[in-house]
């Protein structure tokens, strides 16, 4: 497969008010998307983790100006955390915001209106004003020209979206592992991105990557997907079926309809340049591969026609069923040869272009192809002179597209030095490389024959490349339907169909309700740990914050980092790893995890932390669920267990799912105050001084006896030292106890009262039948009169 280089062209521009306007430019699906919003970071976190999402290969900005106070400014946002990406600045007049409405209107595929902009061209002028510079720039440096009415325009498209932010896209570990350099290269699969990465196609792995980092939140497109997903799993026969049929479609099928979204400029003088017949042979390759892929549709329709879902039914109803490919396939067939195929040898795709049109269609290329016969018969013919000539019945004959054909001779065969004839002689493995002067000629004819084809053949194609265009629009649905089956049979059904039975299923989801998840699993972790333990977790409006305790290595960051990849997976429409999951649609996913120094802005390991923490508190929303791996542990102990106890009171207040790690164990004074927050630890044996590590996580605070003392004694700290600290420990200790007490006393009633509230709450959402519900409003009844909830 070609390598999936970023084919992202973005342009950002900013104003005083923090309002940053960005325009992406999509050259492989010629599309583009615009967002504009303000910027709430002082780090420039929302631009950082939309660039991250992009993965650009170009970022145009304007010439740079003084940021707001306290902004870095995205042009110097580029240079410090995009490095290795290209850089461009263009003029201010290029970010011209009447300019970029003008073009959209004209470029657009949808009506404007269609896309909400019509009513918002002046409030949304700075993501305007980066299209006009994209499109300058794309149409400058590219030499084409953006046909009318050809490109998919989507607005304030990451609204429909989870927004992840870049770190927690690290922390998560969703496309990278953390420590990759320390894994190696063989431990890829570490990354959620890595392990669902099955996919057959490069758009398929691009959508797949998109998916990830942007999840859906709209329950009915969710839904959608897995119905589908629920078809594939109990129907082998159209899953198998599927999986065929998309291997009949070129790899490349998404990036082909670029040559028909955009036209290359006029060559205005006479004399032809070696692109130009680059520019022919790329849509000379086009139109085959279209053709191939277009000859394998009524195979996609076959399988499709008995699917139920409603995904695979619409796909069949709006493309298997759509007279217009069938139309575009017969325009095909009229002007390229039948036998015509997309292949991917160089020699063998170079013929294949050459003979793609009819014979006698046109004359002077039908010469042309002789002359292209001739040279490749000529070359054949003196290999096999220098094979007889010389004694070298192993002499190959291979080509490729930079240098032609040239000679490969096994080492064996060459016995002392190699004749003077063979030039440009190269050793390669076991086997010399070599050319001839009669053979560079040879190589310089056949290329300029091939060249001459490609540009006769481009003559005779622009009758079709017309007709083509005008249904682009069909060609762009083809290339998402198949990046779609591609993700959705290739990754997701592939993916739960290696596992066990029953290893994965179903999520379902609800407007408000709780998130219940019963015997989870790390989807990464478990597939390289066989003997993994499952944890279940359950978050709901009434009880919305879990506070998770236990010693260091009991499992706590993995359980945090399960919970967040399990949410991902259910909302991009897969199957979790789990027995049971419920979940509410989350709107953002905030991580606050471990960090270090960062020696390059100038952050202590706590300043880090704090600014990540204040991104969080400024963006939070009650829809949204949040991580936090330890906080306040990289200062003095008070100060830090008193922002820690802050942050919990003020997320407490927001009603965001909140799930809370730590070892600090006056936390857990927090539960006894406020009735919605639930304590869980994982539980740990200590025999022989040694902490046995279980991993399972169970309700209430269980004390591990200085679990600090006994790592630290392992660690060979002397016995006095250890022996005094033991002292101070429990002296604290007994303070706290006889506090924790008191508030227990003081709250209990409330507490009571709350959970009553809580279990209300959940029959509400609950699916049971009329007896079932009874029955429990009699026992809540009876556990409140008693006491015992």
């Amino acid at each position: 497969m070609e390598d999936e280089r970023s084919s992202f062209v973005v342009g950002l521009i900013e104003n005083r008010a923090k309002e940053v306007g960005v325009a992406a430019f999509d050259l492989r699906s010629a599309s583009l998307h615009l967002s504009q919003y303000i910027e709430t970071s002082s780090s420039y976190q929302n631009t950082k983790t939309l660039l991250h999402f992009y993965d650009p290969m170009v970022i145009l900005v304007s010439p740079n100006k003084l940021a707001p106070d306290g902004m870095v400014g995205v042009s110097v946002l580029a240079d410090r955390f995009f490095a290795t990406v290209k850089k461009v600045v263009m003029a201010r007049s290029c970010f011209d915001d009447t300019k970029g409405a003008v073009l959209i209107k004209n470029l657009a595929a949808k009506e404007p209106s269609a896309l909400g902009l019509e009513t918002y061209y002046k409030q949304y002028y700075l993501c305007l004003a980066a299209a006009a510079a994209s499109i300058k720039w794309i149409e400058a440096e590219k030499g084409v020209i953006v046909t009318n009415h050809s490109l998919l325009v989507t607005f304030n498209g990451s609204s429909d979206h989870v927004s992840i932010d870049a770190t927690s896209v690290q922390n998560l570990e969703i496309i990278e592992p953390l420590h990759s350099n320390l894994w190696g290269t063989s431990n890829k699969k570490r990354s959620l991105y890595n392990m669902l990465k099955t996919t057959k196609t490069i758009g398929g792995s691009r959508l797949l990557r998109a998916n990830l980092l942007q999840p859906l939140k709209d329950i009915e497109t969710i839904n959608a997907r897995l119905d589908c997903l629920d078809e594939l799993m109990s129907n082998e026969q159209l899953f198998f079926g599927l999986s065929q049929a998309l291997r009949k479609f070129p790899k490349e099928t998404d990036r082909v309809l670029c040559h028909f979204c955009f036209k290359q400029k006029k060559v205005t003088n006479e004399v032809l340049h070696p692109g130009d017949a680059k520019k022919s042979q790329n849509l000379i390759s086009s139109i085959i591969l279209l053709k191939t892929a277009l000859e394998a549709l009524p195979l996609l329709s076959k399988i499709l026609k008995e699917a139920k879902s409603f995904l695979l039914a619409n796909i069949y109803k709006s493309v298997c069923e759509n007279e217009k490919y069938a139309n575009i396939r017969k325009r095909i067939g009229e002007v390229i040869d039948e036998d015509v195929l997309h292949a991917r040898v160089p020699f063998i795709a170079r013929t294949q272009q050459c003979f793609a049109v009819k014979a006698g269609i046109d004359g002077l290329l039908d010469i042309a192809r002789r002359t292209f016969c001739d040279t490749s018969e000529a070359i054949h013919n003196l290999a096999n002179k220098y094979r007889e000539e010389y004694k070298l019945p192993n002499l190959k004959l291979p080509f490729n597209n930079r240098q032609g054909f040239y000679l490969s001779i096994p080492h064996k065969d060459v016995q002392g030095k190699l004749p003077n004839k063979f030039i440009q002689v190269l050793k390669h493995g076991n086997n010399i490389r070599c050319s001839t002067l009669e053979l560079a000629s040879l190589n310089v004819r056949n290329k300029s024959a091939a060249g001459e084809c490609y540009l006769r053949t481009e003559i005779c194609l622009e009758g079709l490349v017309d007709a083509i265009r005008e249904d682009v629009s069909m060609l762009t649905l083809l290339a998402e339907v198949l990046c779609l089956l591609d993700m959705i049979v290739n990754s997701f059904a592939h993916t739960i169909s290696t596992k066990p039975v029953d290893r994965y299923t179903r999520p379902n989801f609800t407007e408000n309700g709780p998130m219940a998840i019963e015997a989870a699993r790390h989807p990464i972790l478990e597939s390289i740990h066989n003997d993994f333990v499952a944890n279940s977790i359950f978050l709901s409006e009434a009880s919305n914050m879990i506070i998770v305790m236990g010693p260091n290595m009991s499992g706590k960051s993995t359980y945090l980092q399960q919970m967040c990849l399990l949410v991902i997976l259910a909302q991009i429409g897969c199957y979790v790893p789990a027995h049971f999951s419920t979940l509410r649609v989350v709107d953002r996913i905030f991580t606050r995890m471990g960090t270090d120094d960062s020696l390059e802005s100038n952050s202590s390991t706590f300043m880090t932390e704090m600014k990540e923490t204040a991104f969080v508190m400024q963006n939070v929303s009650r829809r949204s669920l949040v991580v936090v791996d330890e906080l306040g542990r990289s200062t003095s102990s008070s100060d830090g267990f008193a922002i820690a106890w802050s942050c919990c009171e003020h997320l407490l207040t927001l009603k965001a799912y909140t799930i809370f790690a730590t070892h600090m164990e006056g936390l857990s004074e927090v539960a006894t105050i406020y009735p919605n927050v639930k304590i869980l630890h994982f539980h740990v044996d200590i025999r022989n001084n040694r902490l046995d590590f279980k991993f399972q996580l169970k309700d209430g605070i269980r004390h591990v006896p200085h679990y600090g003392l006994l790592l630290a004694e392992v660690a060979g700290l002397p016995s006095s030292v250890i022996e005094t600290a033991r002292d101070i420990t429990s002296r604290i200790k007994e303070k706290e106890e006889r506090r924790m007490e008191i508030n227990y006393l003081q709250y209990h009633p409330i507490r009571m009262a709350y959970n009553v509230a809580q279990r209300l709450i959940c029959l509400k959402y609950s699916s049971h039948d009329e007896d079932s519900i009874r029955e429990a409003l009699q026992n809540l009844k009876e556990g409140y009169i008693s006491g015992r909830l």
